[in-house]
């Protein structure tokens, strides 16, 4: 296992009563990239995949779209990528995410189900994909977010009567559990710690608390599961879910950002299962 002293130490310090957030996760990928093993690269590459899944999904409708520059392929390696896997390629001597491969195989497919949209179908890859690494604290986080979205979409699935195996992805125990399960709970009760507090999360009328108190529910669990560590990879890929988590509310416009951040701040400050105090010391290491 890889330790980065120095990377660690020297990471700009994010406090999260923050209101200006000079440090963007861009930033952050091309001061630590270089100085990670290729394997370490390869879990940071997971995060920012999901911009190459945006850029896909834009690319096939339009390809004129502009891209979004946190993804990791160019314009030319999108479209060289689309063209050699379209053509039947293997694509093995290009760079990209290996999932593209059999999502786009079922895109130019003959055979299309049109009843789950291509932005799911996606996802299911990049998740089952993501959930394979043999990293135990990034494999989690992404099985964290399916669940939570898996959840979520279950329960208003069920308010709102929709047909909720259309919008349940991935193949995991809670998804598989959500899509069959009609108790009000789904039968999860005993398994996962964090679902009352989804439940109570699912019934927060206003969209923007609803969001707030998800973050508070990811960073808490950050927090929990990085406590010990200090100088390895888990602590970086830490620090680029916080630092997202941080730019995201910082980004909206000047009147709901600031009353949403100022919100988030305060939430933190009184549920986080570690002080700012102690959040500024491990970011300081």
């Amino acid at each position: 296992m890889s330790n980065y002293y120095a990377l660690v130490a020297g990471l700009p310090n994010i406090a999260i009563d923050d209101s200006k957030l000079t440090y963007s996760i861009e930033d952050f990928r091309s001061e630590v990239y270089n100085t990670l093993t290729a394997k370490d690269r390869e879990l940071i590459d997971l995060f920012f995949y999901k911009f190459d899944n945006k850029n896909l999904l834009a690319y096939l409708r339009n390809p004129e779209s502009p891209l979004d520059t946190r993804g990791t392929l160019t314009l030319s390696q999108m479209e060289e990528i689309v063209r050699s896997l379209k053509e039947g390629e293997t694509g093995k001597d290009k760079h990209f995410p290996p999932y593209f491969a059999p999502f786009l195989e079922e895109y130019f497919g003959e055979e299309k189900d049109d009843s789950i949209s291509w932005e799911d179908r996606l996802a299911s890859y990049y998740y089952e994909y993501a959930m394979s690494t043999p990293n135990q604290f990034v494999s989690a986080w992404f099985e964290l977010n399916l669940n939570i979205n898996n959840i979520l979409a279950g329960f208003i699935s069920r308010k709102f009567g929709l047909d909720k195996n259309l919008y349940i992805i991935g193949n995991n125990d809670v998804a598989e559990a959500v899509r069959s399960s009609n108790a009000r709970d789904f039968g999860l009760g005993e398994n996962l710690d964090y679902l009352p507090a989804l439940q109570r999360i699912a019934e927060e009328p206003d969209l923007m608390d609803r969001e707030r108190k998800l973050d508070i529910l990811k960073w808490n669990w950050i927090e929990e599961n990085t406590f010990f560590d200090y100088f390895s990879i888990e602590k970086i890929f830490a620090y680029l879910l916080q630092l997202e988590m941080i730019e995201r509310w910082v980004s909206l416009d000047r009147v709901a950002g600031e009353k949403m951040f100022r919100a988030l701040i305060q939430g933190m400050k009184k549920e986080s299962l570690v002080s700012l105090d102690e959040f500024k010391r491990n970011n300081n290491n």
